[in-house]
């Protein structure tokens, strides 16, 4: 069974699409595209009928952890997915995770799968027990990722099409549901293990970019909260 385990700091920036090509302009010679560079990603998040986790994440506590099953593309039963438990502490985002089948994940929901000899898959179903974990909401968008072309340490993604639902929670059912943005944003996120280098630090103070607090999941579940207020 293939696990990952990583620690690093994670900025993210909101910017229109122009933005977008003006930072490019400036960047695109020390970036190179990554091996996962153009793919829709889907992911199922889980939390308890008292909403314990999201909750706990909007307050923004100094730790919180997210659970959640996720795909590169969209899935068939035989693909490989990621069941991962995501955690911050101070700024700093860890995940450790195991790669499955979408097959033998549902077989882990109706209680027939049963991995104990894998530590990270311990730690998983003890959250699932502990918080009474289930599907709580889908979340996916289109990735374009880039790395750095000289270490392959610096790790710039974009995310457009963020879209987010509470039913129909399965990762084979493939990116629909309702947008979060109305307009031409994107989400820009930065990855890495040590400082951001000088010639991107660079770029973004040229554009005044600045990194902003924003959790996807956490944006779609308020924006459907705020709809429900008004229907």
């Amino acid at each position: 069974m293939y696990e990952n385990v990583f620690k690093r700091i994670e900025q993210k920036y909101l910017l229109t699409k122009e933005k977008k090509k003006e930072l490019f302009k400036l960047i695109n010679k020390n970036l190179k595209k990554d091996i996962y560079y153009d793919t829709t990603i889907c992911n199922i998040y889980f939390d308890n009928k008292d909403k314990d986790l999201i909750i706990n994440s909007l307050e923004k506590p100094i730790y919180k952890d997210k659970v959640r099953l996720r795909s590169y593309g969209v899935p068939s039963l035989e693909s490989n997915v990621f069941l991962e438990i995501k955690n911050k502490y101070e700024g700093i985002v860890g995940k450790r995770r195991i790669m499955i089948k979408l097959k033998d994940y549902y077989d882990y929901i109706e209680g027939n799968y049963n991995n104990n000899n894998n530590q990270i898959m311990k730690e998983i179903d003890y959250l699932f027990k502990y918080y009474k974990l289930e599907p709580f909401r889908f979340v996916g968008y289109h990735r374009f990722s880039y790395v750095d072309r000289k270490t392959e340490k610096i790790r710039i993604t974009f995310d457009d099409n963020l879209t987010g639902r509470d039913y129909d929670l399965q990762l084979e059912k493939g990116l629909f549901g309702d947008k979060y943005f109305n307009n031409d944003e994107t989400i820009m996120e930065i990855k890495t293990e040590n400082t951001i280098p000088l010639w991107l630090v660079n770029a973004l103070s040229k554009l005044k970019i600045y990194p902003v607090s924003f959790s996807k999941l956490g944006s779609i579940y308020n924006k459907r909260l705020m709809e429900d207020v008004y229907v």
